[in-house]
């Protein structure tokens, strides 16, 4: 019998025009962008379908619109198909989709967790100049060794031959250069406000810690995988204590996927903008079936297959 995981991207795969295609086409979608519009204190859906791109890219505006773009798409696949996930998981901020997905938090907590989240990851870029580094072909020693020369750290295990570094941008300017020399395929500077991942999110950590230990949290529906452990978590428990972490720590994305297939999972649905995580996906288990929803066209075909 097949098993399914849905799981949902995170930071970087906002895009202005995000959910219009679904709304336009599902009028009662319209009613989750303005919850959390109220919540918010300001517009989501403008935001989302009309940018403009500056304001849509903002840490304390990206988190919230991919979201709440991933909920939409998610519960349009879920009412069309009744899916049941047999696992989830998130990259980054979209882990919290997943926990939703599974019950540990409400759709209005999780607005209000993904605002402070993003406005305290902001501050944390603004107070120092910082930056991100995607370096192709190399292997995570070799990674490990410029980082530990610098003094950055590794932010994301993306994918096999694919992983992100994050520190301070007089040493990340650096790391292109030291990639290539050590044999990478490829190392390309992100477009994102700074550092994510690594300790100079230390006072975002705080302050999201802080604002945690008076959220409620259930016990998850189905597993939902951890990037900070690259397990599943424990419990509810677990998921307040490692979630603050998250913002600080390396994402272990392929121990996700592979922590996934142990589960038996044989396929995935990718809710929310773009398909990265799909592909992710694709270059970890190629057995594993794939899918995602972004808009109507994908929604269709998703339902159809699922």
């Amino acid at each position: 019998m097949s098993k399914s995981a849905v799981i949902f991207p995170g930071q970087g795969s906002q895009a202005v025009g995000m959910g219009k295609d679904l709304v336009e086409s599902h009028p009662e979608a319209r009613v989750w962008f303005d919850r959390a519009s109220e919540a918010l204190g300001f517009d989501l859906a403008t935001v989302c379908f009309d940018g403009p791109a500056e304001e849509l890219t903002r840490s304390d505006r990206a988190q919230p619109a991919i979201f709440v773009h991933s909920v939409v798409a998610w519960e349009l696949l879920k009412a069309r198909t009744g899916l049941q996930p047999a696992a989830g998981g998130g990259l980054s901020s979209g882990e919290w989709a997943a926990l939703y997905a599974a019950g540990v938090v409400s759709f209005e907590d999780a607005i209000r967790i993904l605002r402070v989240r993003g406005e305290a990851m902001q501050a944390a870029c603004t107070a120092e100049p910082s930056g991100m580094v995607s370096i192709i072909g190399l292997a995570d020693d070799k990674i490990l060794d410029i980082c530990n020369d610098l003094g950055i750290q590794v932010a994301n295990y993306n994918s096999p031959g694919q992983t992100v570094v994050s520190g301070k941008s007089d040493a990340v300017a650096k790391v292109p250069g030291l990639a290539k020399a050590a044999g990478a395929k490829l190392a390309v500077p992100l477009p994102v406000a700074g550092a994510f991942h690594s300790r100079l999110m230390a006072p975002a950590e705080k302050i999201f810690a802080e604002f945690l230990a008076d959220i409620p949290f259930n016990e998850p529906a189905f597993p939902v995988m951890s990037n900070v452990t690259g397990a599943a978590h424990a419990d509810a428990a677990a998921i307040r204590r490692d979630m603050p972490r998250q913002i600080t720590g390396s994402v272990r994305w392929v121990e996700n996927v592979q922590a996934m297939a142990a589960l038996g999972i044989d396929q995935v649905v990718e809710c929310g903008p773009g398909k990265v995580l799909t592909g992710l996906v694709k270059r970890i288990d190629k057995s594993i079936g794939l899918h995602n929803v972004a808009d109507t066209e994908t929604l269709e075909k998703a339902a159809a297959s699922l």
